[in-house]
C-alpha cells in the first residue's frame, strides 16, 4: 500500500466514524510534542546562526544527539532542557493544554 492509498483508507475510516485506539492517539500526541520541541530548538539555533556541532558543544551533547532532538526523535530530560536553554541564550517556555503544546525559546535581552 503506497502513501496515497493509505491516506485515502484513513480518510474513509474517519468518515465512517472510526476512532483510533487511545494508545495510538497518545503516541501521536507524544510524537507531536517531541517534534514541536525539536522545531523550536532548530528555529532558535538557526536564528543564532550556529551549527548543530556548536550547539552540542554549548549544551554538553554530541552533534548526533542534537540532530535527533531537532528531528523529534527523542524526549529530553529536564536537566537537558535547562542546558539547551542556556546554550541557546534563551528562556524555554512550554505550554501544555490537553493534547496541544506550545514550545518557544525566548531570547534573553541583550
Amino acid at each position: 500500500m503506497n502513501h496515497t492509498q493509505w491516506k485515502l483508507a484513513r480518510e474513509r475510516k474517519a468518515a465512517e466514524g472510526y476512532a483510533e485506539p487511545p494508545e495510538v492517539e497518545a503516541m501521536r500526541t507524544e510524537i507531536r510534542m517531541a517534534f514541536d520541541l525539536g522545531q523550536a530548538v532548530y528555529d532558535r539555533r538557526t536564528e543564532l546562526g550556529i551549527s548543530q556541532t556548536e550547539l552540542a558543544k554549548r549544551a554538553n551533547m554530541t552533534q548526533p544527539q542534537v540532530s535527533k532532538l531537532e528531528l523529534g526523535g527523542t524526549v529530553p530530560t529536564l536537566p537537558l532542557l535547562a542546558r539547551l536553554a542556556k546554550a541557546l541564550d534563551a528562556s524555554l517556555n512550554i505550554a501544555l493544554d490537553g493534547d496541544t503544546s506550545t514550545v518557544a525559546f525566548i531570547a534573553h535581552a541583550a
